[in-house]
């Protein structure tokens, strides 16, 4: 114990230091060629810190900071990350950022951060905190949640259209409410398309190891399922991994991804798309947007605590992906194609349209998504 507080600490001070080098005050040249210091600070200063996942996760986490960027090209104020190598590093994290980093908002990245966010939180009232994935109710705290299951719904109707084998697969990283909501929706899409559907459900309990991932495809595949979807972070990778090779062996099966836009995320060491030939789609998860919104309160001062902001299909903060679409970066479009044929998105947008005017309310536990049926859409 006393080694991992010995750890702890050590690592807290390597953080803080980081945090200062690139954020202290800066140099300038006046009239008379004479070197002063600007001792000016930006007006704001947010800070992020990831779960376990890490920044370039390829999903939930990269998807926050890309949100904060955003904001920080189009309000200006600075800016740090820091990723946390183990639970023990939360709140050296959090504790770093917010009051040594003197953040005007810190944001805690996942549900795993909870009970930190929550300690650190009710320890410094005068600062302002936001979470993705979990409510906190402290007057401090701001928490960004999504409807998950309505995304996941999506993407089951388009595997349960596109299926050839009548089965499909989930791989979920750790089972629980939130990732209970994923495979709520994805059974429920599939269903509505077909009752009869078979739904191999597997998880990885890990949201990191992508060995585990592919040995999970692997053996899902092995029994049938042609498409399989994951919420599981970088275990997904694992999924991408055994679909290609199983692919380059002539099997006719399908990856979904999830969070990100993953066709057009997961990318080479020469910047090129890994597995957009068999990605089918992903189920788009905006936390961009939520940490971009939380982050432009701060900046115009209307920033409230205690609240929860809930973003689903109805307010864009979930669907499909837009590569699905045909919707690509220009300097991919030789690389990434659309893999979801134009009768099976028309199908989509029904499903979608039927969701958000109320006529489908999408379960969020798997056991009531399991006897799920819909006539809402013919």
């Amino acid at each position: 114990m006393k080694k991992r507080k010995l750890v702890a600490l050590l690592a807290t001070v390597v953080l803080v230091a980081s945090l200062f080098a690139g954020c202290g005050s800066s140099k300038k040249t006046d009239e008379s060629g004479k070197t002063t210091q600007d001792t000016q600070k930006p007006k704001v200063m947010i800070g992020l810190s990831t779960d376990e996942g890490g920044l370039n996760d390829k999903s939930f986490n990269q998807a926050a900071d890309t949100g904060i960027k955003k904001a920080q090209q189009e309000f200006g104020f600075n800016y740090k990350a820091v990723e946390s190598t183990s639970k023990d590093a939360y709140v050296p994290n959090l504790q770093a950022l917010a009051l040594d980093m003197k953040s005007d908002l810190t944001f805690a990245i996942g549900y795993q951060m909870e009970k930190a966010l929550t300690d650190v939180a009710t320890q410094n009232k005068d600062k302002r905190f936001a979470i993705v994935d979990s409510v906190v109710k402290l007057d401090n705290v701001q928490s960004l949640v999504f409807k998950e299951n309505e995304g996941s719904f999506l993407v089951g109707v388009i595997a349960a259209k596109m299926t050839k084998t009548g089965k499909i697969g989930f791989i979920g990283g750790q089972q629980g409410d939130l990732i209970g909501k994923f495979e709520a929706g994805y059974i429920a899409g599939a269903r509505a398309v077909n009752p009869n559907i078979k739904v191999d459900v597997r998880y990885a309990n890990s949201f990191s190891d992508s060995s585990k991932g592919a040995e999970l495809a692997k053996a899902e595949y092995g029994e049938g399922s042609d498409i399989i979807y994951h919420a599981a972070g970088g275990v997904g990778i694992g999924l991408f991994q055994a679909a290609k090779e199983l692919k380059k062996a002539g099997k006719q099966v399908w990856a979904i991804g999830v969070d990100m836009d993953q066709a057009i995320t997961v990318l080479d060491e020469n910047k090129k798309p890994s597995y957009a030939d068999v990605i089918l789609t992903s189920m788009i998860k905006r936390v961009d947007t939520a940490t971009y919104e939380a982050t432009k309160d701060v900046v115009n001062g209307t920033f409230k605590g205690n609240t929860v902001k809930v973003f689903g299909l109805k307010e864009d903060g979930v669907g499909i992906a837009p590569s699905s679409r045909g919707e690509v970066p220009a300097d991919m479009k030789d690389l990434v194609k659309s893999n979801v044929p134009q009768d099976v998105l028309a199908i989509v947008d029904k499903y979608s349209a039927a969701i958000k005017e109320g006529k489908i309310v999408v379960p969020e536990k798997p056991a009531d998504a399991k006897t799920f049926t819909t006539d809402a859409v013919k």
